[in-house]
Parts: C-alpha cells; structure tokens; sequence
C-alpha cells in the first residue's frame, strides 16, 4: 500500500512536466562512449517513453571509440588538436565504417518490442539521412584538418515534417558539401546546429562526463550561459566538461532555451533530470529559471495544489479558490522552469505597521534545500517595502522553525485588534512575532 501511495505521488508530481513538454522538440546527443559501455538499449527505452509522452525526438550520436577502434585495426594513429580530429582519408573511412555500425545500433535498440518491457507497444520509426549539409574546418593554429569539418546547414524543415509524422530522426557525425565530399564532424557541433536550426525546447547531452563541480566542490546545478561564461573563463574545468560548456554556451547564445549535461553512468539520467526538481545534471539556460516573485492571477491552480494536501490535514486553515483569487496580491510564489514549489501570503495591518505571514508553504519533494527560507527573507522584504514594523505568524506545528529564524513567543493581545477579533480559539494557534 505504501509503494502504491508513493506511485500515485510520484505520477501527480511530474504531470506539470508532462503537459509543459508535450509537443515539443529535444534534441538528445550521446557519445560513443555510451554505447561501449552497454547503456544503449536503456537509454532506447527511456527516450521511447519521451516519445509516447508526445515529445518530438532527435537523436544526435557520437563514434570517437567506434572510429578508433576501427584505425587500429588498420595500424593507423589517431591524431587530434584542441579535442577534435583531424580526418585524413584513413579516418573518414573509418568514421564511415564506424557510423554504419552505429546507425544499426541505435535502430535495432529502438525495435525492441518484448511484452512486460518499456518498448512493449512502442511501434517507433527511426529516420536518417542526409540532413547535415558541412563544409570543412581548414587550417586552424597552422594545423591542417584535412576532413574534419563543421555544420553549414541542417535540414530543419525536412526533418521538422518527419517529426510531425510521429517518427524520430537520427543524425550521425557526418556532413555532406554540395560537391558530394564527406566531412568528418563532432557531435557536439551536429547536435548544437541542429537544436538551433529547429528551436529546439531542449538540446539533452548524455555525456561521459560526471556530474560538475565548481571550484569549491561543490555541485553546479543550473547557471544561466553568462554565468557558464565566466566558469569557463577560470579554466579549472576537466576539458571534456569545459567542450560540453562551451557547446551549451554556443546553443544558448542560438535560441536554445535549456541545455542539460547529464552524466549516462546514473540509471535513467535523462528521465531524471527533466522530472525532478533538481535533476541530476548541469542545465545551462539563457536566464536564471528559478523565480521567486509577487503571484499573479495565473498562479491560483498552483498555490491551491501546494496548500491542499496541508489544508486536509489542519496544518492550514482551508482557503476556498474563490477567497485566494480575491487574496491573490498578498500572495508571493517560488517557481522553477514554470512549477511553482513554495508560495506565502502577506497580510497587512498598516494601522499597527504589521503584517501576517501565513500560508507559507513549499513542496515536500523539495523541502530541506532553503526554499522556505528564502520565501521568509522575500517576505520581509516585502514587509519592509510596505513600511511595516514587525511581521507575525500563527502556527500549529511549526513555531520551532521561525523561532530558530528570529521569532519570539507572543500572545494574543500582541496582536492588531482587527486580526485579535479574528483568532480561532478552537485552533489555539501560537502566536509569534519578529521585529523587522
């Protein structure tokens, strides 16, 4: 039963996430790497559900090992320059042989359909072809790459109408020039242009590459791509991460509204990181998408789901939806990527330059990473700005909390004699204030 509980909790939290990307475009790269190391049908299952979620698919893949392996059997020394390869004929061959395998792969993974599996049902159709239009990089530092090359132009509109018909597009590391020459590129660059040709939602990397971390240790979860910028600029990064950065960087300056790096040795990363609040990667987005701000009207639905569950159990006095659609302005809301996660309302009693804080709140899934507290600071402010003295609570179950953030007991001809009028005897709330 309780497995069950969890379940059904578990499906209403990510239903936000559901409607937000039904019809909508990822593009998700993956290296080479992932396929040697056998997480290749995993992830087939994990992007099916996508797809059976409504969610456009384009798979971007990389061959680095793939093409490597190949030039030893060959006898042939692989040759490199800030991470890219330069392709001799050799190579291009190699990266050919290498992408056919890989094609093959990637297709077969997508055709399971065992019953009592993830692909049971599933029915996809994989399309490839020749989308990628490349022109060559040239000598660059005095190196020349010979046949590497990068993007000139992705067939966006042609892979925009197979989308539409409900099929998934396959891009491999390979480009073609209008003379029939073959262009060795990189998948970063594949998946960057891609995403950008057809305003992508999100540009997924499942990278090789553990989750990052600052100079402090710690992790970096979200930072808008200035903020990436100056990361970058410190050059403490590993440079596998730094390459994956500056492609997230470059598809962010290109339209590319969020870009994750996830590492693929966690177990469904890439679910992971779009249906938690946190994820388990770092996101690069073109503004910082964690919000907290005064509540509009279109916020009703959300605060009424986060209050419910508190209201059913009396931590909370019931609001109907009509009395927080009158209320609304008093309301402030904590949001991330378009989920409200925490919301308080702010009463004010100018006579006596107070205010109420009540009905603050935030999502159980995201308690114990500071929300509440930093709605508690919002609110404050907020309290300030409005030329108010103090600011007081009534709580049931949580006096401990703001008492360890600067509240003091009080009693109830502490109050304004409006709000004194209106104290519910029956609840016996405590009372406890703070001077501001």
């Amino acid at each position: 039963m309780e497995n069950s509980v969890q379940f059904v909790h578990w499906l209403r939290s990510v239903a936000p996430y559901i409607h937000a990307f039904r019809g909508k475009t990822f593009v998700v790269a993956f290296p080479g790497e992932l396929v040697v190391a056998g997480a290749l049908p995993v992830l087939a299952q994990d992007l099916s559900l996508l797809h059976a979620l409504g969610i456009k698919i384009v798979i971007v893949h990389g061959s680095r090992p793939q093409v490597a392996e190949q030039l030893a059997l060959r006898n042939v020394e692989g040759r490199f320059h800030n991470g890219i390869r330069i392709t001799d004929t050799a190579a291009l061959e190699c990266s050919k042989e290498a992408a056919g395998e890989l094609r093959l792969d990637i297709e077969a993974a997508f055709s399971q359909g065992l019953p009592n599996t993830p692909m049971a049902h599933s029915a996809i159709r994989i399309i490839s072809g020749n989308f990628v239009t490349a022109k060559p990089i040239g000598i660059v530092d005095g190196v020349d790459f010979q046949l590497t090359g990068t993007t000139r132009k992705v067939a966006y509109d042609t892979i925009d109408r197979i989308l539409d018909a409900g099929s998934l597009v396959l891009l491999s590391p390979l480009g073609f020039s209008p003379t029939g020459e073959a262009f060795n590129l990189t998948m970063e660059d594949v998946a960057v242009s891609a995403a950008t040709a057809l305003r992508a939602d999100k540009l997924i990397f499942i990278s090789e590459t553990p989750m990052m971390v600052d100079q402090d240790g710690d992790e970096i979860r979200e930072l808008s791509y200035k903020q990436a910028e100056i990361e970058l600029e410190k050059q403490y990064l590993p440079s596998d991460s730094s390459f994956y950065l500056e492609h997230a960087v470059k598809a962010s300056r290109g339209g590319v509204p969020r870009i994750h790096i996830v590492p693929y040795k966690i177990d469904g990363s890439a679910l992971l990181e779009l249906f938690t609040h946190d994820g388990v990667g770092t996101m690069v987005s073109t503004e910082n998408l964690e919000s907290l701000r005064e509540a509009t009207i279109e916020d009703v639905g959300g605060i009424i789901k986060l209050i419910e569950p508190l209201e059913a159990d009396g931590t909370l006095v019931k609001r109907g939806r009509e009395l927080i659609e009158r209320e609304i302005n008093y309301f402030s809301v904590i949001e991330h990527d378009g989920v409200i996660f925490g919301c308080a309302a702010l009463y004010p009693f100018p006579f006596d330059k107070m205010g109420e804080m009540a009905c603050l709140t935030v999502n159980p899934d995201v308690q114990s990473q500071g929300d509440g507290e930093r709605i508690l600071k919002h609110m404050e402010k907020r309290a300030r700005r409005a030329g108010f003295h103090s600011l007081f609570v009534l709580t049931t179950r949580t006096a401990h909390w703001f008492l360890k953030r600067g509240f003091v007991q009080a009693t109830v001809d502490d109050l304004p004699k409006d709000r004194q009028k209106m104290y519910n005897w029956q609840r016996k709330s405590l009372v406890l204030i703070k001077q501001l």
